[in-house]
């Protein structure tokens, strides 16, 4: 094997896409340099400086720390094509004109380094039809690579080769957006749209369609089409307004520009509603209008038949809604085809009308079908691609139901299902088998890729019906019960996986982690916490489980709480001092307990996308599992002599406002993350990594941390830090009861009431968290906080 390392990325184009995939490769430690237009006025770099000013705006956050915008380089097409020589991937994201694209792949050609990959972010044209005028060595380095908006976000990247690609280009490629930038990939064929975006957007307008056919609204439809399908909340014509019409609009051009052969093609007339739209500059959200308008502080949607705009909030039937909770998807699809209400009736139309163009264009579209779902789950954010729904829901009957409103005259074209779809194992099985999904172009089971970087995916993303092993049953359990499974993989790291909702932390998790921790130092290297969801966007812990302990507390009040709370504290303090190295794999959400849980380990593993925090003032209480005196152990570290309070504020008022890092890396920032711990861009990758970690420090002779005394900035931090707290009190920016959260967060990281530079065990402020904590849940302000959150979800101001 050969290390293929992109040192350095170019992008060419500072729009929306190509200033969002810079900002992603800047996240990944990639080198990138920006390029644009040279501007007509002033600074000649003013177009991709105003692009990246805008990065930092942009919500949902392109930039994993606002402070690496300063990391792009920044460069015009004038004066700076000599630093292309230094890059090993180009990546083209401007408009999407063949004219304009060709334009400037000559400019840039010359410039490009003899062993580089030149690719395009187009979300349609062909890649072929791109690379004529090159020579022949150029095209051969030369594919198509297809991010989904917002690139940090969307896990799709749909890597589209032509003939002359060499494979070893497209390989390398793979394996640099799977582990670097933590992408999924599904290579597509060179065909209008690729794949996600030819299903995706003919899925929306069947559902226009259909819509239109049986009267329903554009709220109905999104009600229907959103969460209750396990599909993107935001459903269909919500989605369309935050694409921007203007795009899909473009998008579905392209279809009509070279799709006039195929059967659906009369489904891929821009519809007329659409169309008035982006003729009025009704864009969607950016334009403030499209099929929806927000007027103050209410959201109306479009009439289709007045053009007016109108009260919404409609939503699903409970007749339909009822059925869509059906949990076996042969009674849900059965009953969907024989129901008498009109939005039953639509959604199997949409499901049919799915099935129908998948089957008849997966030959043509992509290698197999797990391509085809694979596109819709990452790219689209559906729970279950379409193939799959098809075979859970019984493929024959499926296939004989679709092939009957085919010859009624009811699907949208007369085109039959393809042969395979009722012949020989494709009959039996379906299209997703142990062995391999089914390939209607090979005629044959395709096999998952056997590519090297695959092997750092220890369960890899599952497909329905393939039966490939999961984190669940895996491997050799050493103890399982309702709360956690205790297991290994033969290979010297005990894994501990939480099975609670949320993971949350209650008494079985206490014990769980006790248990491990005890047979991870007897007959393992290391032992990692890590859950099973962790890749399927999984808590790592939302904190601790109130809802169990509410009953003891009811009981025996909070004097009875006390000895679970220094339980929880002992069992967090061993993991700290476990004489075998104890790494915390973190994805998703980690608040409250779950921080302090990482916060103890040895190291910590954490996926980019980890949001991480003491969160407890949301609910009345203080951290009491160690948190607080982690901040006051890391200030007093980190400060070697100098004004300790200076890093404490972080520490302090991360706690008191229950601030949450929005990715891991704003987590470093923050200082829940150390510097050492690793960053993991592939969610699928954080097992592996956690325990090479933990094998690497085994090896390398791991001894647990000396305990140290912790200096304290006593009476002279917990004053000044209060004098803060009561001007923001008295100036009306927190309650009186925040006053008294904050003021008891300040008085646990300073020690209190002593002097300062005082020299003071863990010991110290484990207790004082552990009292402080009991005293607010006896406090009524705290019981109406934590009452609060348990029915409604949200935190009480009071």
């Amino acid at each position: 094997m050969t290390n293929f390392i992109i040192k350095k990325v170019a992008v060419l184009g500072a729009g929306v896409m190509g200033a969002q995939i810079a900002a992603h490769c800047v996240n990944a430690k990639v080198p990138v340099v920006l390029f644009d237009l040279p501007a007509k006025e002033g600074n000649k770099n003013g177009i991709v400086q105003r692009a990246i000013d805008n990065l930092k705006k942009l919500s949902p956050a392109p930039l994993g720390n606002k402070d690496d915008a300063a990391l792009i380089e920044i460069a015009n097409y004038e004066d700076n094509l000599e630093l292309l020589a230094g890059c090993d991937l180009i990546i083209e994201a401007i408009a999407e004109r063949m004219d304009w694209k060709h334009d400037l792949y000559k400019k840039v050609a010359p410039h490009i380094a003899p062993n580089a990959i030149f690719a395009s972010n187009t979300s349609g044209l062909s890649i072929t039809t791109l690379s004529d005028g090159f020579d022949a060595e150029l095209k051969a380095r030369f594919c198509g690579v297809h991010f989904f908006n917002p690139p940090r976000y969307m896990h799709l990247v749909e890597i589209i080769p032509t003939e002359s690609t060499k494979p070893e280009i497209v390989d390398q490629l793979e394996g640099f957006l799977t582990t670097t930038l933590g992408k999924g990939v599904v290579r597509a064929k060179d065909t209008p749209n690729f794949i996600a975006n030819r299903v995706g957007i003919f899925g929306m307008l069947a559902i226009i369609h259909e819509a239109e056919q049986f009267g329903l609204t554009v709220d109905v439809v999104d009600d229907l089409t959103g969460a209750k399908l396990g599909r993107a909340k935001s459903g269909t014509f919500r989605t369309a307004d935050v694409v921007g019409l203007d795009t899909m609009g473009h998008v579905i051009k392209t279809m009509q520009d070279n799709l006039a052969d195929d059967p659906f093609f009369a489904v891929y007339k821009t519809p007329d509603v659409l169309a008035k739209l982006v003729a009025a500059g009704a864009l969607g959200q950016k334009a403030g209008a499209g099929f929806y308008k927000k007027v103050g502080k209410d959201i109306q949607r479009l009439d289709f038949a007045t053009g007016d705009y109108v009260a919404g909030g409609g939503k699903a039937a409970d007749i339909v809604a009822r059925i869509l909770k059906e949990k076996d998807p042969v009674k849900k699809m059965k009953a969907l085809r024989e129901s008498t209400n009109p939005q039953g009736q639509f959604l199997w139309a949409i499901f049919r009308d799915a099935f129908h163009y998948i089957a008849v264009h997966l030959g043509s579209i992509a290698d197999n079908a797990r391509d085809v779902d694979f596109a819709m789950r990452w790219g689209f954010g559906w729970n279950v691609g379409p193939f799959e729904t098809w075979q859970a829901s019984g493929w024959t009957q499926i296939a004989n139901w679709v092939k009957e409103d085919i010859d009624a005259g009811k699907a949208l074209c007369a085109a039959p299902l393809p042969a395979w779809v009722f012949e020989g194992q494709v009959a039996e099985k379906g299209v997703h088998t142990a062995e391999g999904s089914f390939s209607a172009s090979k005629n044959a089971y395709v096999p998952r890729s056997t590519l090297a970087v695959y092997e750092r995916q220890p369960f890899r993303a599952p497909v329905l019906g393939a039966g490939a092993a999961d984190g669940k049953t895996a491997g050799v359990t050493f103890h399982e019960d309702d709360s956690v499974r205790i297991w290994h993989q033969n290979d010297d790291v005990l894994i501990i996986s939480l099975k609670t909702k949320m993971h949350v932390i209650g008494e079985g998790v206490i014990n769980g982690l006790k248990m491990a921790q005890a047979e991870a130092e007897k007959n393992f290297k290391g032992l990692v916490i890590w859950n099973t969801d962790a890749a399927e966007g999984g808590a790592f812990s939302a904190g601790a489980d109130l809802q169990s302990a509410l009953p003891l507390f009811m009981q025996g009040g909070a004097k009875a709480m006390e000895p679970g709370i220094a339980l929880l504290q002992d069992t967090f303090m061993a993991m700290k001092y476990s004489n075998v190295p104890v790494i915390a794999a973190v994805a998703g959400l980690a608040l409250g307990g779950g921080c302090e849980m990482a916060l103890h380990a040895s190291k910590r593993v954490a996926s980019i996308e980890s949001y991480i925090g003491l969160v407890e003032v949301g609910v009345g209480l203080i951290p009491a599992g160690g948190g607080l005196k982690e901040a006051a152990a890391r200030a007093s570290n980190e400060a070697k002599g100098s004004d300790i309070l200076h890093f404490l504020k972080t520490g302090f008022t991360n706690a008191a406002t229950a601030n949450v890092s929005k990715s891991a890396l704003e987590a470093k920032a923050m200082g829940y993350l150390k510097e050492d711990d690793v960053i993991v861009f592939n969610p699928y990758e954080l097992l592996h990594v956690a325990k090479v970690e933990a094998r690497a420090m085994f090896d390398a002779g791991y001894r647990p941390p000396m305990k140290k005394t912790i200096t304290a900035t006593g009476r002279y931090g917990w004053a000044t830090i209060r004098a803060q707290l009561v001007n923001m009190r008295d100036g009306g920016f927190i309650s009186a009861h925040d006053y008294k959260l904050g003021d008891m967060i300040a008085e646990i990281v300073t020690g209190g009431d002593i002097d300062q530079g005082s020299q003071l065990s863990e010991q110290w402020f484990l207790d004082m968290e552990r009292k402080a904590f009991l005293e607010l849940l006896n406090h009524p302000k705290s019981q109406e906080r934590i009452m609060g959150m348990m029915q409604t979800g949200k935190p009480v101001r009071n």
